[in-house]
């Protein structure tokens, strides 16, 4: 429906001040100030403000309770009158709420179903009438008019029921019992809770933003509107995720990071991150996106140590998968009207009160006060249909979306070529000046801001053939602790330095365990063709267990082709052993030492001077290993040179997912003595195009 103007809305003029941020108002309140009301022993009286948009989804329910002799709608208040035969003949017609309460209706409760910008206002006249209130979401559009509607509600001692609808489903009460360790007669465990993530995956055309003067902006005739993927559309996915992580007050938060971009000519967001952290340390990320493929039901995910469960809450279907296998079981819902009515009546706990909206409004807040949404480039985004029925696809969202949920970072931390950039943690290899400063680069990133799971670590990404052609990858959908270019080890000392759940010889199977160490930067000396950097390794407990000396070198061979020599040396501060998952039993998972990742790529080819493909390349030993294949930017030839230091294993995958690496304990641990060291040189030679047999041999005869 449009917008009422403003002017139009009397609203009661509360007091300036507004309570600290930490302070809350009572909750479920039930009697006005002053003497009790008389109980009430027909149906309750409501009045509905807004009768348009979500307004209609109120009127069927509304006429469903009518039935049931629960309630009688008395009133209706909207600037553009429904149609005929739309309304019971004894229900009042008003243009606004002003005309609405100066009548003789005498609403038990008042339904608020307007545009976002009108909540305040509405909500507070409501609630000076003495009448209980049911609030669509969101409440309000800031947090300092969610601060005086909670000192208003509390003031008036009525109640206020937020439309959020998903939070009336039974499923929330299991999925609490899982995220608690626990299980449930319809659903088994899944463990220990580590993260809580939701998606959202919808499809949103022109006329969509086109439907109303306040449809997707960020403020209207200066009042705040905040109209965005996160805080309408999607709103339920975050309150939701909220609610299932026991945040519900302001404070319940330690912080709020928000990622936002649009792909439409509008104001507010339509694709974001909102990344969370509860006061317990509990990571909640958030993708949404209204510039999907297709539209998928939205979902919530709890991740486990031994599985997950995924929540489609407009189906109030729960999914847990588990390695026995997938249960799922769907649940029945509890309309938030009928338990309004039930807590006035019988006081029974409101569904969706006002004070456990605090958790959700910090995140409005949040985007509310944020820069501005990025405008996403013209070339990385696709129309679909004509006129106002087109809508705009970012193309590979659905795995953009998937990357940023399970590894817990922002569109921006992944290096997306429309999201903003950010220098955090990352520079480039070289610097510049010196001959051949004009060649082929790598950004060296920290990793120190990573999710503890992925042990975070420095790794080479995005690096480029001399012509542009990217062939790394980082925080892949299928395994988010795969980092570009890099060394790491999945065990040293019982600590994992590789990321993602360690593989165990008495369990005979890998395990999700808190045994992540991080790989921290101790100083870098950068040069226009040779960086140094020294690197701590600290263990799960945080003690220094090697120190790492780890230096890259480049060389331009020729406009297509250029080396890069990766050296390190690990120094054992205590006597370490260096392993694997095939050195605790996983036959042919030795992975662990240096690894590159690429990005996914057809035509691939695998093969050495002597063998060919996945499976006869992989585990073998040989001088050189080459990859070819088609990338986003053309043809691109990757040839990995053998440590010259030891005849390590090839760790090579292409069916599953893209990978090279040269095994350090390929079946058998290293053992270092306290002191000492243990070094490995490998040379990658990176070109456009695809090279045949001989120039690979030539550029390996160079070396």
């Amino acid at each position: 429906m449009d917008t009422p103007s403003i002017e139009s809305i009397t609203s009661p003029n509360p007091r300036g001040d507004s309570p600290a941020l930490g302070e809350k108002a009572a909750t479920g309140a039930t009697q006005a100030k002053g003497s009790a009301p008389a109980p009430r022993t027909g149906p309750a009286r409501i009045a509905l403000v807004g009768v348009h948009g979500f307004g209609t989804h109120h009127l069927h329910n509304l006429e469903r309770l009518s039935a049931q002799g629960a309630v009688e709608l008395v009133a209706v208040a909207d600037p553009n009158p429904p149609s005929a035969g739309a309304l019971p003949e004894t229900t009042a017609v008003h243009e606004n709420l002003d005309s609405l309460l100066a009548g003789d209706h005498r609403p038990d409760i008042i339904i608020v179903a307007t545009p976002i910008q009108t909540h305040a206002p509405l909500a507070l006249s409501v609630l000076a009438s003495q009448a209980d209130l049911y609030l669509e979401k969101p409440p309000v559009a800031s947090m300092n008019d969610f601060l005086r509607l909670q000192d208003a509600a509390n003031a008036a001692g009525r109640s206020v029921q937020i439309g959020f609808q998903s939070l009336g489903s039974q499923a929330l009460a299991a999925l609490a019992e899982l995220a608690n360790g626990g299980a449930t007669e319809e659903l088994p465990g899944i463990g220990t809770l580590k993260g809580i993530s939701a998606t959202g995956r919808w499809v949103r055309d022109r006329a969509y933003y086109k439907r109303s003067r306040w449809a997707g902006k960020r403020s209207l005739d200066g009042v705040d509107v905040v109209d965005g993927v996160a805080t309408n559309p999607l709103a339920h996915a975050i309150a939701t995720a909220l609610r299932i992580a026991g945040a519900r007050q302001a404070e319940d938060l330690a912080f709020v990071d928000t990622d936002l971009y649009r792909a439409n000519d509008i104001e507010a967001d339509d694709t974001s991150v909102i990344r969370m952290k509860t006061v317990d340390g509990l990571p909640i990320t958030c993708a949404l996106t209204l510039c999907a493929t297709e539209s998928v039901e939205p979902y919530v995910t709890l991740h486990g140590t031994e599985g997950t469960a995924v929540f489609h809450y407009t189906e109030d279907r729960v999914t847990v998968s588990t390695e026995a296998g997938d249960t799922t079981h769907v649940f029945g819902r509890d309309d938030l009207t009928e338990n309004l009515l039930q807590h006035l009546t019988d006081g029974v706990p409101l569904l969706s009160p006002l004070d456990h909206s605090g958790a959700f409004m910090r995140v409005v807040e949040a985007i509310r006060t944020a820069e501005a949404p990025a405008l996403i480039p013209t070339e990385y985004v696709t129309w679909v249909g004509t006129g106002d029925q087109a809508h705009a696809v970012i193309p590979h969202i659905e795995d953009i979306l998937k990357r940023a949920t399970l590894a817990h970072v922002t569109f921006s931390e992944l290096g997306l070529p429309w999201a903003r950039p950010t220098s955090a943690g990352t520079e480039a290899l070289f610097t510049p000046g010196g001959a051949g400063s004009d060649g082929p680069d790598a950004v060296l990133r920290s990793g120190s801001g990573l999710d503890t799971a992925l042990s975070p670590r420095p790794y080479l990404h995005p690096v480029a053939t001399p012509g542009g052609v990217v062939v790394t990858d980082h925080l892949a959908s299928d395994h988010v602790w795969h980092l570009g270019a890099g060394f790491a080890l999945q065990d040293v000392n019982g600590s994992n330095f590789w990321g993602g759940r360690s593989y165990r010889r008495t369990a005979g199977k890998y395990l999700d365990l808190k045994d992540h160490g991080r790989i921290g930067i101790a100083g870098i000396t950068r040069g226009s063709e040779h960086t140094r950097a020294d690197l701590h390794w600290l263990g799960a407990d945080g003690g220094l267990l090697l120190e790492e000396c780890r230096t890259f070198r480049r060389t331009l061979i020729n406009p297509n082709t250029w080396r890069m020599d990766i050296t390190t040396e690990l120094t054992a501060v205590v006597d370490a052993a260096l392993g694997s998952p095939g050195s605790h039993g996983a036959a042919g998972s030795g992975y662990g030492g240096f690894f590159w990742r690429l990005p996914v790529n057809a035509s691939m080819r695998i093969f050495s001077s002597t063998a060919e493909g996945e499976p006869a390349v992989h585990g073998s030993v040989t001088p050189w290993l080459a990859w070819t294949g088609e990338f986003d930017g053309g043809p691109a030839t990757l040839v990995f040179g053998a440590p010259a230091e030891s005849p390590d294993p090839w760790f090579v995958r292409c069916s599953g997912y893209p990978a090279v690496g040269s095994a350090l304990a390929w079946d058998t641990a290293k053992m270092l003595a306290a002191g000492e060291s243990l070094t490995r040189s490998v040379t990658v030679w990176i070109s456009d195009g695809t090279l045949d047999m001989g120039e690979i041999e030539g550029l390996v005869a160079s070396r």
